[in-house]
């Protein structure tokens, strides 16, 4: 028999479901993702540290979970709710079902609730602190839990997030045939890249190896001397959680590099560039979560359909005479790229990376090449 569990957000409004994944309390920002599948990918991506994760689509784990889909060491979501959670895994490359994929890396979950009504409720009224519970069942206590927990404006989760000491990258992209290769086994180092480790997920690496870099990743607070005395041909800024703002030390170290080196920036490292250059960020209602957001490139006029996941943006009139704005999104006109001939960096959003996602965007990752390259 299932266990009851509550979900409370911090406006007093309460959903009952049944436990699901472990047993216990998960508080965080009650969050949306409108990706069909990818779900230990999103689960494992550390911009999602500080939040509780609510998927749209309404089946949930149906090919199970591996020891190979991880975007970072474990699960970095606080929490995961979902309309049905499927018990049973069908795929040649399942370890474990969902399920018992979340109790082996203590996610606690509830599943049963109607999150189409929890979707509209963060759409209509904006993303909020919320609680799940399977061990208090009190809602006036949950209630207050969450309004007691800390906003995410102002919260540097970087830092948890960030690796402690620098090493090598070497997986290259994975393949049917083969799994994971190394990189640069198969194709030799062209780049020397430095890349900045905000919450950087496997697949940037895997991509930056696989096409000839040889990648040092190094925690996010590595002083610029450090990064020049490695001597890179490129530095990459990569994605993570939190308030961009609050993350004074990466942007200072940005500031300090603009125009030393080429620079490529995903998602926070783009946000961290904006803020380095001069510019604001300022939070969105619900984010942009999920693997079908309409992005134009403003140069070409081409639209590609892009994977996102953050919840502040780039203030657009912010950025006049620092930077030329190059990618705009189609659904709410907001900032998803910048670039700057002067400075020689460009940045996006979005997550040309994926996992999960479209592929659309993948030649940024060509651009950056070219960029290095002279």
């Amino acid at each position: 028999m299932k266990k009851k569990a509550i979900l409370a957000l911090a406006d007093g409004t309460i959903f009952e479901g049944e436990s699901f994944g472990a047993e216990g309390e998960a508080t965080g920002e009650v969050v949306f993702n409108t990706s069909m599948i990818g779900y230990q990918e999103i689960m494992s991506d550390p911009s999602y540290k500080g939040q509780i994760m609510t998927m749209t689509y309404p089946h949930i784990g149906n090919y199970g979970a591996n020891d190979e889909d991880f975007e970072s060491a474990k699960p970095q979501v606080e929490g995961f709710i979902v309309k049905e959670g499927s018990r049973i895994a069908s795929n040649w490359r399942s370890q474990w079902s969902l399920d018992d994929f979340m109790k082996r890396h203590n996610v606690v979950g509830i599943e049963g609730l109607d999150t189409r009504a929890l979707t509209k409720r963060l759409r209509t009224y904006g993303a909020q602190n919320g609680i799940i519970s399977t061990v208090d069942l009190d809602p006036t206590g949950l209630v207050k839990k969450a309004k007691d927990a800390p906003s995410m404006e102002g919260l540097d989760l970087v830092k948890d997030v960030s690796c402690k000491e620098w090493y090598h990258w070497t997986d290259g992209i994975w393949s049917l045939d083969k799994g994971y290769q190394l990189g640069n086994s198969y194709q030799r180092a062209k780049y020397k890249v430095v890349a900045y480790d905000f919450g950087i997920k496997h697949n940037i690496l895997r991509l930056l190896a696989s096409n000839g870099c040889d990648v040092t990743v190094v925690p996010a607070g590595t002083s610029p001397e450090f990064v020049l005395s490695l001597n890179p041909d490129g530095i990459f800024l990569s994605n993570g959680p939190g308030d961009p703002a609050a993350v004074g030390y990466a942007i200072e170290s940005i500031r300090q590099l603009l125009g030393k080196k080429p620079v490529f920036g995903i998602c926070l490292g783009h946000q961290l560039l904006g803020l380095a250059l001069g510019g604001k960020t300022y939070k969105l209602k619900f984010g942009h979560r999920g693997g079908n957001h309409p992005v134009m490139d403003l140069s070409t006029d081409k639209v590609e359909i892009t994977a996102q996941n953050h919840g502040f943006v780039v203030d657009i009139d912010s950025l006049k005479g620092l930077a030329e704005v190059t990618h705009i999104n189609l659904n709410d006109k907001t900032v998803e790229g910048i670039s700057s001939d002067k400075y020689n960096f460009f940045s996006v959003q979005y997550h040309p990376e994926a996992s999960p996602g479209p592929h659309d965007s993948r030649y940024l990752f060509n651009r950056f090449f070219e960029l290095m390259g002279g």
